[in-house]
């Protein structure tokens, strides 16, 4: 079953075409990343996907309705983005930012509710950042507004969670604190979550469905263990790397030897 698709997009900003005639099929309930070289259009088919920018041609559909046609608060209740860079208002605590989540669940002159402010308690639980909430986000680490992000995201509530490099700024105990809640999100609350990565062995290890991108086409998706490939490698990163076996979590070990790319 397939809850997020992508029929025959062409993608562009101004002139320049990022793709064209591209499908994507998110599948309904598992965890989803996208990988491939810098400049591909990862994070262009994530604004797509979110409705950030509108197609030139093809459509987006959503538990197969078009997305342009559904009200902007039904379908914030259904899909929720992280994009890779977020501006607070200034002066804003971590509290209230989390709190905005909320907002797709709003109605007119409806008060916060119990079940408005526990959705924000475990957001900011699940992210470890409950001690934070009074402060302003201005003063935070780079580390510490990523998570304060993620919280809003969580907050939303959605089923299905786009998050466009949610290990940005983050030491690896706490890119793994993000990956394992993506993980957690998906096997204990079936939420469909679709993850852009750089790391490798990150997206092998987290992933069960890989898309892998180049020049703004899907050059092969499927389980990591199928598609994560030397060949693959080659050609979409020129790089020569082994791929062996992961000695503790038995999925696909990418080990660079070297770089083909041009400098």
């Amino acid at each position: 079953m397939t809850a997020l698709e992508a029929q025959n997009l062409t993608l562009s900003y101004d002139a320049r075409t990022i793709s064209r005639g591209l499908d994507v099929r998110i599948p309904d309930g598992r965890v989803t990343v996208i990988v491939g070289p810098n400049g591909c259009g990862k994070s262009t088919l994530l604004r797509a996907l979110s409705r950030l920018i509108t197609p030139r041609e093809g459509t987006v559909l959503l538990d197969g309705a078009d997305v342009r046609r559904m009200h902007g608060k039904q379908f914030a209740r259904r899909l929720a983005l992280l994009p890779q860079s977020s501006q607070a208002p200034a002066g804003i605590t971590v509290g209230d930012l989390v709190a905005r989540g909320r907002f797709p669940h709003q109605r007119m002159l409806q008060q916060w509710s119990a079940d408005d402010q526990r959705a924000v308690d475990r957001a900011m639980s699940a992210t470890h950042i409950a001690e934070l909430s009074g402060r302003s986000v201005e003063e935070l680490s780079g580390g510490q507004r990523q998570r304060v992000w993620v919280a809003m995201l969580l907050a939303q509530d959605a089923p299905v969670m786009l998050l466009d490099e949610p290990t940005t700024f983050l030491d690896v105990a706490h890119q793994l604190d993000i990956l394992d809640l993506v993980r957690r999100l998906n096997r204990e609350e079936g939420r469909t979550l679709v993850v852009v990565l750089h790391d490798l062995n990150q997206a092998a290890r987290f992933a069960d469905h890989l898309i892998v991108m180049k020049d703004g086409e899907v050059a092969s998706h499927g389980s990591p263990g199928e598609i994560l490939t030397e060949e693959l490698l080659s050609d979409v990163f020129a790089l020569e790397a082994r791929v062996i076996d992961d000695p503790v979590f038995g999925t696909p070990l990418v080990v660079p030897i070297a770089s083909r790319a041009r400098t």
